[in-house]
């Protein structure tokens, strides 16, 4: 009898140590898990991840935690019936190709259960639960489920779900606490991406509505390209104008204000308006409108440091002198007729901002008809692990390459293909001399330049002049830049 109690209890001894071991797994799976939803959090928190990044993580953290080799979010469409979004994670490529032409799920079968009731929903075997519909052809075999949904701030966003523990057991009632405990996270992290994406949206239309549209240039041609920073949180102080002024002479300017956020998005505004009310109604040299500005922002406003490069293109005779004045901005960059390329290096004076005590100057070039002088801020070129004069080599080759496309057509070649890391916001501006026949038109049979209504688009083409108007996304696409350019500085080359 006093051996069968010693068996009872050593076997209590093994069963307790069992259970405390398994308590103390569970302990340590939670704290994983801890740490996994932190991890997550601190992602969004970061502000470098867009809400699309976010739901694919949200899902691979849930199949880490609970160890599921397949998982997947879905978001629920305004009405809350259907899913409108479906993010599946864990798919081979194989699997996917499988399923290529499949449409993906709208919320039918255990999914729909989910979104009718959205409680915590474990199956163990799929194909006997009364709400099953099956799988499409071509679907991975799958035999268990864990789902809840994903409120944010009462209403259900949508639905996480895992399914298939890589050990080949079904779901438990651990693992469900884990993914109850993700979903609520989730929310949370959602919320913060929603708001910031809203946030930088709003920021962007603001900065978007600071731009000026074009006016009527003709006879010259001009277009011109804006694209805003791909950076999260960053707004630029990118911009551009151009106009016609009473003695025949078409002024333009870029400029790029020092910052990326608000402040500096309304200091272009500031600056940009400035500018324009010293350009229009008088013949002064690019080198003293400048000045003047800069004393006048020194005076009356704290804003950053400007760079711009503000030019006039004059009618000289049977051709046309570019007129310009440089503040610490990259130079103009000129097409000729028969494709011909160059920067117009000088020595840039001192960006606006810094000191206005020191004298500015002028600098001047013939241009021909039909002549091409592209203006663009450094987000076109500047890339961290490149030199500057790599960029600008590799901008000419570009615009050479496609020199016979229409001026409009051309700024977003350059933009689309833009030789920069594409975080920083880029504008180009886009001006070309007018022929013969157009120059002799008489001044006071021109159209003058019409008012407008909104400004362009942020991230699309605007045309003014003599070409048609032409709209489209701006996309950035990094990567191998046609032609060659020896050296951006040397003479005009072909």
């Amino acid at each position: 009898m006093a051996e069968a109690s010693g068996r009872n209890i050593t076997g209590a001894r093994l069963r307790l140590g069992a259970e405390l071991e398994q308590i103390a797994e569970q302990l340590r799976s939670l704290a994983q898990a801890q740490d996994q939803l932190h991890d997550l959090y601190e992602a969004v928190l970061s502000r470098d991840v867009e809400l699309s990044v976010v739901l694919r993580l949200i899902v691979a953290t849930a199949m880490e935690l609970v160890g599921a080799r397949y998982g997947a979010l879905g978001v629920l469409d305004e009405k809350g019936e259907y899913l409108a979004q479906f993010v599946p994670v864990g798919l081979s490529d194989q699997e996917r190709a499988d399923l290529a032409d499949v449409e993906l799920p709208r919320g039918r079968g255990l999914l729909g259960r989910l979104i009718s009731q959205p409680v915590p929903l474990r199956v163990d075997d799929i194909s006997v639960h009364p709400d099953s519909v099956g799988f499409p052809p071509g679907h991975p075999p799958m035999r268990t489920l864990l789902g809840a949904a994903i409120s944010i701030r009462g209403h259900v966003y949508g639905n996480l779900y895992v399914s298939e523990r890589r050990d080949g057991q079904p779901f438990d009632a651990h693992d469900e606490v884990l993914i109850i405990a993700l979903a609520g996270a989730a929310g949370l992290a959602i919320d913060d991406a929603r708001l910031y994406e809203q946030t930088h949206a709003d920021a962007e239309q603001f900065q978007r509505l600071l731009l000026p549209r074009l006016p009527d240039l003709r006879p010259f041609d001009a277009a011109a390209v804006y694209c805003p920073a791909t950076t999260p949180g960053h707004l630029g102080g990118d911009w551009y104008d151009a106009l016609l002024v009473p003695d025949q002479a078409c002024v333009a300017v870029i400029g790029d204000v020092v910052g990326h956020d608000l402040q500096a998005a309304a200091a272009m505004a500031q600056t940009r308006n400035m500018l324009r009310a010293l350009l229009y109604g008088r013949r002064t040299s690019p080198s003293a409108v400048l000045a003047q500005l800069d004393r006048t922002l020194h005076a009356i406003t704290d804003n950053p440091v400007t760079t711009a490069c503000l030019a006039r293109i004059e009618p000289e005779g049977q051709a046309w002198t570019l007129r310009w004045s440089n503040a610490g901005h990259p130079p103009p960059l000129l097409l000729t007729p028969d494709h011909r390329v160059r920067y117009l290096h000088a020595d840039p004076d001192l960006p606006l901002g810094v000191d206005v005590t020191l004298p500015r100057h002028d600098h001047t070039y013939p241009l021909p008809d039909n002549a091409t002088v592209i203006f663009f801020t450094d987000g076109l070129i500047e890339h961290p692990r490149r030199p500057v004069e790599m960029g600008l080599e590799r901008l000419a080759a570009i615009l050479l390459a496609h020199a016979d496309q229409p001026l409009g057509e051309l700024c977003q070649i350059l933009a689309d293909h833009h030789p920069s890391d594409g975080r920083d916001d880029m504008a180009i501006l886009a001006l070309r001399t007018p022929t013969g026949h157009a120059r002799s038109k008489p001044a006071e049979q021109r159209t003058r330049p019409r008012a407008t209504g909104l400004p362009a688009r942020a991230g699309a083409t605007e045309c003014s002049g003599q070409g048609s108007d032409r709209s489209g996304d701006c996309l950035h696409h990094p990567g191998d830049l046609v032609g060659q350019v020896s050296d951006p500085r040397q003479p005009l080359t072909g």
